[in-house]
Formats: C-alpha cells, structure tokens, sequence
C-alpha cells in the first residue's frame, strides 16, 4: 500500500478513532476521517462527511481506499452486510474494533461477534482487535468526581481496563504492516482494579479526594436504560460487572507482544485525563 493510498477511519472523532488518525499522520500516512461532524483533526487529514448507515456516503468515503480502521457504533449488526458491499469494491483490508472474547473459538456474544462473522465471509483480509474494557468510560463519572462522591454498582468488580492509545498503536500496526491478517487480538490493560480502586485512582490524578458510594442494581439499571436505550445490553452489563467481583477479568500481554511495549496502566490513563475530570 503506498503511503499516498488514503486509509480510511470511521468513528473517526471517538477516542480511539481519533488516536488512530493521529498516529497514522505522524507516520505519514494519508487519513480520510469519517464522522458526521469530522472536526478538529491535523492539516492533512482528509475529511469524510457520513455515516455508516447511510450507503452513499459511506460509498464515497470508500472511493480509493485499500484498508478501513472500522468502529462499529450501533448495538446490532443490520447495516453491516451493506456496509461490505460497498467495501468490497475498494479495500483489501479491514482493521475491526471488536470486544474481549471470553471464549476464543466462539467469538464474542455481543454484536461485535455478528459483526466479525459478516466481516469473515467478505472474503476480506481482516484483524480483530477484541479490546476489553476501556478506560475512557470511567469519563461517565465525571461530574460524580468533581461532586467527590462516584454511586455506581459492582465496586469490587476488578477489570483489567485498556488506554485507547494502546488500542490506537496496535490498530496502526494491523493497518500498516505484515503480519497480522487473520488476528484476533485480545486486549487488556496490565493489571486489575476495582472499580473503587479506579475511583481512588482518578482522584489522585486529580488531587481530590473521592468517595466510592455502593449502587443498588436496579437504580442502576434505571439510571443506565435511560442513557442507553438498549435493555438488554444494560442487563448485559451489569451481569459481567457483577462476575467480575467473584472473578477478575482476565489480564493479556497482547499489547507489549503486538507493539513491543507494555501496556499503559489505569493510573497513567487517570494522569493523561485528569483535566477532563476537574
């Protein structure tokens, strides 16, 4: 692929996609940016307007592109088989941001595991990167931390949470080198927190001190059908937070064997967003 073939990225303006954009053009390579608002980015980076279910501009984003860094930002995988239509006729390869796999052979249970098995039958080269949790979504606790009490359910939920720049490096990889056709890469951060543990952490990012207050489930279920919309996902959720208190997700080295360093712990995630919490 010569560095003048534009790679496109979608969800180009969310955390990850955004560090995905960034590296590539700090390496040289050319970027076309989907997003429906697609702001903010360096200079060089081409600008695609659209949105993944809307066939004719996705189709435009494509024109003359060889490799797509692909988020997948709905909770089904209807408009999916559409979407590889129209990348049939221009990429050889697609870099999918999947979820952790607790079961290697079946795949993710969510969506993301529909959406791997239309990508499988494209006839596409692919790479599924199956991040685990993010750290980013603590960002939902945000205005919790600067009121210096967080209530949410599961604090003794242990999670191995994952920076997106680790995620963002290994995607670039997949996109620009040999070698990773055909991956599915489980990724995780270094170690596990509680959740209580990442409260704690993010306030001394922060310098404040911050109270864990426990949830009940079904305020919590309330709270997060009505963010989310989606009841089952919700339910979903909060069943795997509930396991993780009698068993920590598992903890990979994927990162430092893809990327050759290890993977950033929650503490530097809270020290490179503490002002997104003040």
């Amino acid at each position: 692929m010569s560095a003048n073939t534009p790679i496109l990225v979608t969800g180009a303006t969310g955390k990850v996609g955004r560090q995905v954009v960034s590296r590539l053009t700090r390496a040289g390579t050319s970027v076309r940016a989907l997003a429906r608002n697609p702001t903010g980015f360096e200079k060089d980076v081409e600008p695609a307007v659209g949105d993944l279910t809307d066939v004719d501009s996705v189709r435009a984003a494509l024109d003359g592109v060889e490799s797509v860094f692909l988020v997948w930002p709905f909770f089904g995988a209807d408009a999916v088989e559409a979407f590889l239509d129209a990348a049939g006729k221009h990429v050889r390869r697609i870099v999918f941001l999947s979820a952790f796999a607790h079961d290697p052979v079946a795949g993710p249970a969510t969506f993301h595991g529909d959406v791997e098995r239309l990508i499988e039958k494209s006839g596409l080269d692919w790479t599924f990167l199956r991040a685990g949790g993010f750290a980013s979504n603590t960002l939902m606790w945000a205005d919790q931390i600067r009121g210096g009490v967080v209530r949410w359910p599961y604090g003794n939920a242990a999670r191995s949470l994952i920076h997106e720049a680790d995620i963002a490096e290994v995607g670039v990889l997949a996109l620009t080198r040999d070698g990773h056709i055909g991956a599915k890469y489980n990724l995780t951060g270094p170690d596990t927190m509680t959740q209580i543990e990442q409260v704690a952490a993010i306030g001394n990012a922060v310098g404040r001190e911050v109270r864990w207050e426990e949830l009940a489930r079904t305020e919590a279920r309330a709270q997060l059908a009505e963010a989310w919309g989606e009841s089952s996902f919700v339910d979903g959720a909060l069943d795997h937070w509930a396991s993780l208190e009698r068993e920590p997700e598992e903890v990979t080295r994927t990162v430092q064997a893809v990327t050759g360093t290890p993977a950033r712990t929650f503490r530097q995630w809270a020290a490179d967003h503490a002002d997104e919490f003040r």
